[in-house]
């Protein structure tokens, strides 16, 4: 894969979210699923607990303007559980988050994240709450303090403070090669699956019409 592929380190501003257990219809409702593509979905992330029933805007993170561009996402226990949906990752993407840190993540929607460059990673809570409150005491007016996620050490630093971070071995390892996008990989390697795919009786009439 490319170099541009690689992820090695996520610098950005931090985003803190409180509550644990949140699951992926809070982070996208639902009504919002029937669109085609992905395209927009950004502008409804958390919509239910953003916006009241008369679409003023609520006291929320992600309406905070201090933290405005921010890119690293604070969470807490099992952020991303409930149903299966796809659209939850590339809705948190799309408003721009690249990275989240949180306690413990929902199996499928850390698989779900790693498939699109979304890097998720676990941290011990007291950790966390260093940094939680970092992010959240930065006064009005001013931007919320940076963090540097390193994949290649598993750390994740705010000014002095360096906290170990975790994620599954085999998914760092397809971050820092490049290969954790597997659309990309398998285009990479066209011209072989080909070969491989002439060489079987059951693959070969799919790929090429008979004469």
């Amino acid at each position: 894969m490319s170099d541009s592929s690689t992820i090695r380190t996520i610098r950005s501003r931090a985003l803190p979210l409180r509550g644990d257990d949140i699951d992926t219809d809070r982070i996208i409702p639902a009504r919002f699923l029937r669109a085609v593509t992905f395209d927009g979905l950004g502008e409804y992330v958390f919509c239910d607990v953003r916006v009241n029933a008369n679409g003023q805007m609520n006291e929320h993170p992600f309406n905070d303007p201090r933290y405005a561009g921010a890119g690293i996402l604070l969470v807490g226990r099992n952020f991303g559980c409930g149903s299966s949906r796809e659209h939850a990752p590339q809705a948190l993407a799309r408003w721009g988050v690249k990275a989240i840190i949180g306690e413990s993540f929902a199996d499928i929607f850390a698989g779900n994240c790693a498939a699109i460059g979304l890097v998720v990673v676990s941290a011990d809570a007291d950790m966390l709450k260093t940094l939680w409150i970092a992010a959240e005491t930065t006064p009005p007016g001013g931007r919320s303090p940076e963090i540097e996620i390193d994949l290649e050490t598993m750390t994740a630093k705010l000014e002095a403070l360096l906290i170990h971070v975790e994620m599954p071995e085999s998914r760092r390892r397809n971050f820092l090669a490049g290969t954790w996008d597997t659309t990309a990989t398998l285009l990479a390697n066209k011209a072989r699956i080909e070969e491989v795919a002439a060489r079987l009786p059951y693959c070969d009439g799919f790929i090429r019409p008979r004469v």
